[in-house]
């Protein structure tokens, strides 16, 4: 289904609350329950869709669990358009907290439902690649397939 190898998806009754790399999971720590629902059933329609070119923007119900702060950063993540990035800075700005780069840093690392909160899109102020939880290898696949060019990154 994907250009990044397997994803684990977790929902809850409100929406998506987990998407997670397969390379990074044990899948014996998962939740039995394997039954679908229309959340799982339409991220799992949206992200072939990303991967197959066909879409840019992620309309499933998102339920993402965390502090204040980080979903006001999440927020911001999800504004990011396809094809571009911003850096750390940008999205302290953002979120008029020009000085919390690190939180801001901290908070994009414990979004739990990567690519459809684009945590992949923020980079350093230099341009470089940095940290992500599927690896950086797979934040490079991700930012090539949506155009962003990465030579001098």
């Amino acid at each position: 289904m994907s250009g990044v190898g397997p994803l684990y998806i977790l929902s809850s009754k409100r929406g998506i609350c987990g998407l997670f790399f397969g390379h990074r999971v044990e899948p014996s720590t998962l939740p039995k329950d394997n039954s679908r629902d229309r959340f799982l059933n339409q991220a799992e329609k949206e992200l072939g869709e990303y991967f197959e070119g066909d879409r840019e923007i992620f309309e499933v119900a998102i339920d993402a669990r965390g502090s204040q702060f980080q979903r006001l950063v999440w927020r911001q993540l999800s504004a990011i358009p396809f094809g571009e990035t911003r850096g750390y800075g940008e999205i302290a700005e953002k979120v008029e907290n020009p000085k919390a780069v690190r939180a801001v840093g901290t908070a994009n690392g414990a979004n739990p439902v990567s690519i459809i909160v684009p945590c992949h899109r923020v980079i350093g102020k230099d341009g470089s690649l940095t940290g992500f939880g599927g690896g950086l290898e797979i934040k490079k696949k991700l930012l090539q397939h949506e155009g962003v060019l990465l030579e001098a990154i």
